[in-house]
């Protein structure tokens, strides 16, 4: 199965993913801000992102900016997870890069259509 990378700074949102994605067999690593989550990119090999917005240190937007921007790691998947459900906020995910966005709280079949739409 796929290997995911975890960044948001709530440890519950962050087991709650874990619990669901790895009860279908993905390999999960976590982080809890944007800096971290660019230290670990850049260190193994991802088969895609969930990344929270409001992180510390660097904040989702600009961690998915980043990947996207960079030739080595714009074919990542990036799925955004997050509290911020208004319409620019969307508009603004997409435009970072982000291939899908959802809102917190999803449900587990959210989650996992997502994932597997981009894995898949």
């Amino acid at each position: 199965m796929a290997k995911i990378l975890i960044a948001d700074d709530s440890l519950t949102v962050a087991k709650y993913v874990e619990t669901v994605l790895k009860a279908e067999g993905h390999s999960l690593s976590m982080v809890t801000n944007g800096e971290e989550a660019l230290d670990r990119i850049r260190n193994d090999n991802f088969d895609l992102l969930i990344l929270d917005v409001v992180m510390p240190r660097k904040n989702g937007y600009q961690v998915c900016r980043e990947i996207k921007n960079s030739e080595r790691y714009k074919t990542i998947p990036v799925i955004m997870l997050t509290t911020k459900e208004l319409d620019h906020d969307k508009f603004w995910g997409f435009k970072q890069g982000a291939n899908e966005y959802l809102t917190k709280p999803c449900s587990p079949e959210e989650l996992l259509g997502a994932v597997n739409k981009l894995i898949i």
